[in-house]
């Protein structure tokens, strides 16, 4: 057996690729905005809140899928900064909803033709014709592990 070259296999390893691919993105992500601005994560979570506000944390989680502790420390970092609001929600006196504040959604559409240059720019590294391809696979594999629990 003629013995695999480590170079090779990581160019064939998914979990490699994406982490490479991810350190890009994310460097990408903080030339494009303002340091200190947003994290990657604080956008979506700013986005979500946006589109469907009144979810509890939980139900972000759900929407992001950020895990539980992260998500958590996200949001209390945007309750300090201004940014987000909760309050207990009426069916689970344990649980908050979340809401935008107007400093947040001040934010988010600040934020979003940067984020939108960003996404540009990492699709623009694909053949036009496979851009929505990619993306269905990736959203395909975070569906598969996050339906399964193994996320």
């Amino acid at each position: 057996m003629v013995k695999e070259k480590l170079g090779d296999r990581l160019d064939k390893s998914p979990i490699h690729l994406l982490h490479r691919a991810g350190q890009c993105a994310a460097e990408i992500f903080q030339a494009e905005l303002a340091p200190g601005d947003l994290t990657p994560r604080q956008f979506a979570v700013l986005y979500t809140v946006a589109r469907h506000e009144g979810l509890s944390q939980i139900q972000l989680v759900a929407h992001t899928g950020i895990d539980r502790s992260t998500l958590a420390e996200i949001v209390r970092r945007m309750l300090r900064k201004g940014l987000l609001q909760r309050r207990r929600t009426k069916h689970d006196a344990r649980a908050y909803a979340v809401k935008l504040t107007d400093e947040g959604t001040r934010v988010l559409k600040a934020a979003d033709p940067s984020v939108r240059r960003v996404d540009d720019r990492i699709l623009s590294a694909l053949p036009a014709g496979n851009r929505e391809r990619f993306l269905s696979d990736l959203g395909l594999i975070a569906a598969a592990f996050a339906a399964s629990g193994k996320d």
